[in-house]
């Protein structure tokens, strides 16, 4: 059996149609109210936050995958984060279970260094250190061989469906409703972001990998890294059409985090969105070299035709 704690978003549903396809027919959804991705799923109803909820979920499991998503709140993640990761690696422990842990980039520093796996985690934001907190607790139980566990850590997605994440929202979404697309501060620097179905897959690659565990993977990103001036021209070309755009400067930003408390929570993001954003993942290419990576023009495509943009 192989469970997904936090499985109804884009990630964990993505993840469970690939388990079903290449890996196993015996799989569990965890979450408050999870809903089926295959017919023969099994649900669980429980929270996270409760250690009897998790622990009781994963009896029976030989895998485990920490997909969850918090409501974007600095002040939640600092709360929850560490005691949803204390409560997943007591449980995995109690029940030999392996853990495979999606993370993000929030905890590296916001500079234009590449990132690879052995990047400190320093950044000084409070979701960043949230994040922080929770990976050094499963860094920790990983060198005590408490758990058999590994991190998968993926810079911000994009993609089809219910993609979270600021290129969505600033520029797809907004084209879908026929809206100008925003940009943050500058779109000249160039950004690494990972297609969300390939995040997905190659977590299922690496947790049903028996030699991947205990250390940390950056899942795979197309290498050609595109600006987001030349990812509006991107969108422009295949839409046959100039995309016009706005850049949003860090005084309108400010303004509006007093009123909007989306753009207000992205604070802390913003000094990534003055630089280039490298995130390296020739470790997973090298270790998995027939994996196949969507490229940006591909992913461009499919979000365009799955949003029915024109």
């Amino acid at each position: 059996m192989q469970i997904i704690l936090g499985a109804n978003g884009i990630i964990g549903e993505e993840l469970a149609s690939e388990l079903r396809v290449n890996y196993t027919d015996k799989i569990k959804l965890v979450g408050r109210n999870p809903k089926k991705v295959n017919t023969d799923d099994l649900l669980f109803q429980g929270d996270l936050l409760k250690p009897e909820d998790v622990n009781n979920a994963l009896k029976h499991c030989e895998i485990a995958y920490l997909t969850v998503g918090l409501p974007y709140n600095s002040a939640v993640w600092l709360r929850d984060w560490p005691k949803i990761m204390h409560n997943v690696i007591a449980g995995c422990k109690a029940n030999n279970c392996k853990l495979v842990y999606f993370d993000n980039t929030y905890a590296y520093p916001q500079g234009s260094k590449i990132q690879k796996e052995n990047t400190p985690l320093k950044s000084e934001g409070k979701k960043g250190k949230a994040k922080k907190i929770a990976a050094q607790l499963l860094l920790l139980a990983i060198k005590e061989k408490k758990i058999d566990a590994v991190i998968c850590r993926a810079p911000e997605f994009y993609g089809p469906g219910k993609t979270k994440g600021i290129t969505n929202t600033l520029i797809f979404k907004k084209l879908k409703i026929t809206k100008k697309p925003k940009l943050f501060l500058k779109d000249n620097v160039l950004r690494t972001l990972i297609y969300a179905p390939d995040a997905s897959k190659a977590m299922a690659l690496i947790g049903n990998t028996p030699d991947a565990f205990g250390q940390t993977w950056h899942l795979p990103c197309d290498d050609y890294r595109l600006t987001y001036k030349e990812i509006l021209e991107e969108i422009s070309k295949q839409l046959g059409r100039t995309i016009q755009y706005d850049i949003l400067n860090s005084v309108t930003l400010k303004i509006a985090s007093f009123f909007n408390n989306d753009i207000k929570e992205t604070q802390e993001l913003l000094p990534r969105y003055k630089i280039d954003n490298l995130f390296y993942s020739s470790k997973f290419k090298k270790k998995f070299p027939d994996f196949n990576i969507t490229t940006y023009q591909q992913g461009i495509k499919n979000i365009l035709e799955d949003y029915q943009i024109k």
